[in-house]
């Protein structure tokens, strides 16, 4: 992981590898406005850039991230005093705008997280393509405590990954869920001790990083899209995406490899 500096939000770019880390352990990186706007441009960013074939989200400080920063969020006006859609909009350009660039990041996305993932902190976690927890992570649905709906996507995401019948008992009771429930239930890939957690996710990013980026991407794309579609639009699907990815470099080279009994050497081209 980078190595920390004075900056909310830092990022780079080594062996393929993008890491984007939350900085701010003294607010337990929660999510001003900015911050979000960053982030959504940085994951825009790893979609076209061919440099980057893996990014890791991460975090320092005791938290992955506490969620929107209500200190950094203007006051909400009485009710009297409010416009229809004020709030609507805000949503939709904040928070679920960051989780949808992480649903469709062109390159695989993975966290890992320690500590707490709370609200949109959570939802930002589960959104990536795959989650390494920490022993001491804990995602907790807290909205119920201020008296909210989940937002941040967190209706979407949660059902599709555990049923809606525990989703509802998570976002009901808004109670903190323990990394090893949390994998039990299959909102994490992986549990791993603390001091692990930076090892893992590197050994798994720099091994998705030398894999067939975009034969990745358009995995990446039809199982997302599968969970919302029918079967005969998921299988027009995998076969169009077939098609594309049998043009590329990559394949060509995983072709080539498997007839002349070589490990392939992909250039996630």
């Amino acid at each position: 992981m980078p190595t920390p500096m004075a900056t909310p939000i830092q990022h780079t770019t080594t062996h393929h590898v993008t890491w984007i880390t939350l900085a701010r352990p003294e607010a337990r990186n929660a999510l001003a406005p900015a911050h979000r706007d960053h982030l959504i441009a940085l994951f825009d960013e790893a979609s076209a850039d061919p440099a980057t074939r893996v990014v890791v989200l991460t975090a320092t400080g005791p938290a992955f991230c506490a969620g929107a920063d209500l200190r950094a969020t203007p006051a909400t006006p009485a009710a009297g005093e409010r416009v229809a859609g004020d709030v609507a909009r805000t949503i939709r350009r904040g928070a679920q705008r960051l989780v949808t660039a992480v649903l469709d990041c062109e390159k695989p996305v993975l966290a890992a997280v320690h500590g707490t993932a709370a609200g949109l902190g959570a939802h930002l976690a589960l959104a990536c393509d795959l989650v390494l927890a920490a022993e001491s992570a804990a995602f907790v649905e807290v909205f119920v405590r201020r008296g909210l709906v989940p937002d941040g996507a967190g209706a979407y995401l949660l059902p599709r990954l555990v049923g809606p019948q525990r989703a509802k008992e998570l976002m009901f009771f808004g109670d903190a869920l323990p990394a090893a429930d949390a994998a039990r239930l299959g909102l994490v890939n992986r549990v791993v001790p603390d001091a692990d957690l930076e090892k893992t996710a590197r050994a798994w990013a720099e091994r998705l990083a030398t894999g067939p980026t975009r034969a990745l991407a358009l995995t990446k794309q039809l199982v997302n899209a599968s969970l919302d579609g029918d079967r005969a639009t998921a299988l027009a699907a995998e076969a169009a995406a077939q098609e594309i990815t049998m043009t590329t470099r990559d394949a060509q080279e995983g072709v080539a490899a498997f007839v002349e009994r070589r490990t392939p050497v992909y250039e996630g081209r």
